[in-house]
């Protein structure tokens, strides 16, 4: 498990808490330490927090975040640089839970902000990581949302341990310090006003201000058996169904009743994209589905397919012409993401990802049997294999291990897998059927 370790005083909390936690139940605790560069001190920082989490037992790994710049938005930038640097180093430890450190007072602050036209979206205690696809399969856990923050720091207080007060806390040009300080101005600030949770998180980051539709889940610890919380009632045909016969070809399909957050995280998941869409044109979308219109459309990268009770989901063709992928050349043993939809691990060197789009007249009759089961539209979406001598193309399957991510990462975008033993474990629609890529079909 690793815990997110900037040297604050939440972090620092968080960092005893769980070093507690993992000696009590045997489990290496990796604390991640990203130095934005931002601050003449931050290398200080950096060496801080390292020793701070030596000292409790937990291995530590400092990062560094390279590229920053001064300039509008540098908070979101940075933002999203943590995320990433922490997603990667937290899936080449074996990490699937990489503990946060928001607090109560996180949540007031950035209810202040979005009541002052903020897009911050909000957090979920359990939630996937926000970035992609570095943090897919990632899931983050905020075990403090109800701890104020001068209680954890008088738990750090009573321990003996210091922390850091980063100066940018209380500097007005930014946002959540205007907030705090606004905060910290209201009289009676023991009651803190709160909006609630949301879906938050993931693909559906900031979905949750269409409509409350969904409930705040508390997620259990590691090693305790959950509640299980659907956040959407019955957004997809009934498990056991056809809902993920083709999810290993990156087709998804979803009811018509599937709420809005819901049908917002599905496009988003099918396109192999990072921006779910919002607004007027996510609710018409939803309306015709209601209205039981056949139709097809296109949304956030992704096709929409609605006849009868049937609602596929697949990326789409148009959308990938104009923006088509790159190739992506395989490494023996390393998996590479492609187009954002399916991760490909090959087993022997020279080969390079590409779209089958262009290339389908090239393929074995076997892989043309194959093509003709799936809905048209998703066909040139699919990946090949390409072989710098010259062999090819070839459907990905046929000679690496390719994993569909659109079903799990929407299982967990929608809050379905509560338990951090279900992230390890394959699941149902990843990956084809055994038989269908059988090399005597060749």
């Amino acid at each position: 498990m690793a815990v997110a370790l900037s040297g604050g005083g939440d972090s620092m909390a968080l960092l005893h808490l769980a070093a507690d936690w993992a000696r009590t139940h045997g489990r290496r605790l990796l604390a991640l330490t990203v130095d934005h560069n931002l601050n003449a001190l931050s290398a200080d920082w950096t060496r801080f927090a390292g020793e701070a989490a030596c000292a409790v037992g937990a291995d530590w790994r400092g990062l560094s975040w390279d590229a920053a710049r001064a300039g509008p938005g540098l908070t979101a930038r940075a933002r999203a640089a943590r995320h990433g640097l922490i997603a990667d180093a937290a899936r080449a430890a074996g990490a699937r839970v990489v503990l946060l450190a928001q607090t109560l007072d996180d949540v007031a602050e950035a209810d202040w902000m979005r009541a002052r036209g903020s897009t911050l979206g909000r957090v979920r205690e359990w939630s996937p990581s926000p970035v992609w696809p570095q943090g897919r399969g990632l899931m983050l856990l905020r075990p403090l949302l109800e701890e104020r923050r001068e209680g954890l720091r008088d738990y750090l207080r009573a321990r003996g341990q210091g922390w850091i007060e980063d100066p940018a806390n209380i500097d007005e040009r930014f946002g959540r310090s205007r907030a705090r300080a606004a905060l910290r101005a209201r009289a009676g600030d023991e009651a803190l006003p709160l909006e609630g949770g949301g879906l938050g998180g993931g693909v559906v980051a900031g979905l949750s201000d269409q409509a409350g539709e969904t409930q705040r889940a508390s997620p259990p610890a590691p090693n305790q058996e959950p509640q299980r919380v659907h956040p959407h009632p019955r957004p997809f045909p009934p498990r056991g169904g056809r809902e993920l016969g083709l999810a290993w070809a990156g087709v998804l399909e979803v009811s018509r009743d599937v709420s809005g957050s819901a049908l917002a995280a599905a496009l988003v998941c099918a396109g192999g994209g990072a921006t779910p869409p919002r607004g007027e044109r996510l609710a018409a979308l939803r309306a015709r589905l209601a209205a039981g219109e056949d139709f097809t459309a296109g949304l956030a990268g992704a096709r929409v397919e609605a006849a009868g009770a049937s609602v596929r989901l697949m990326r789409e063709p148009g959308e990938m012409r104009r923006r088509a992928p790159g190739a992506v050349r395989l490494t023996p043993g390393a998996a590479a993401v492609w187009d954002g939809r399916f991760e490909i691990t090959a087993t022997e060197p020279g080969w390079r990802v590409e779209a089958a789009a262009g290339r389908r007249a090239k393929l074995s009759e076997a892989d043309r049997r194959v093509l003709a089961a799936l809905p048209a539209a998703a066909r040139s979406g699919l990946p090949v294999l390409m072989r710098d001598d010259g062999r090819g193309p070839i459907l990905a399957w046929r000679e690496a291990t390719v994993r569909a991510l659109g079903a799990r990462r929407l299982s967990l975008a929608l809050g379905e897998t509560t338990q951090e033993a279900g992230l390890f474990h394959p699941m149902h629609g990843e990956t084809p059927p055994t038989d269908l890529f059988s090399w005597k079909d060749c």
